[in-house]
């Protein structure tokens, strides 16, 4: 089952962890000085925040698959529909270890396919991603070089 996934950026993260907490009736499953993220059943949504992006609001979205074979399959679907795309394997982002597919939509839209397979104890880099596919405000989307 896949999972809608939002980040967003912002300029206080502990505001905006007790907005969200109220707004969502939960507490998120991760916090960090940075960065926090909430994976909701209702609705069913990785919801995450963080302060390291350049402007606020939406970073970028997405789309969390539980298997590789969901991720192959988007990411096939990204490259059918004619949209550059740039993957990354094994990379971290988020305090997570991750397989991703970028894409930007036709309206400029970051999207991101993902399946995460474990943690990680830092928030992690962004690495450099062709400007076809690029976006520098993304927070953990890897950012056009120069």
């Amino acid at each position: 089952m896949k999972r809608l996934h939002l980040h967003i950026s912002v300029p206080d993260v502990g505001q905006a962890i007790a907005f969200y907490s109220t707004l969502f009736d939960a507490r998120p499953v991760v916090v960090k000085d940075d960065y926090a993220k909430w994976m909701l059943e209702d609705p069913r949504v990785n919801l995450a925040i963080s302060s390291r992006a350049r402007a606020t609001g939406i970073d970028h979205v997405g789309i969390q698959v539980e298997a590789p074979e969901e991720l192959a399959v988007l990411a096939t679907r990204l490259k059918t529909a004619g949209n550059k795309t740039f993957d990354q394997h094994a990379t971290t982002c988020c305090y997570a270890r991750s397989d991703k597919s970028w894409v930007t939509d036709t309206a400029g839209v970051r999207w991101e396919t993902f399946y995460t397979h474990g943690e990680a104890t830092s928030y992690g880099e962004d690495e450099v991603l062709p400007d076809e596919v690029a976006s520098a405000s993304a927070c953990c989307a890897p950012k056009a070089c120069c």
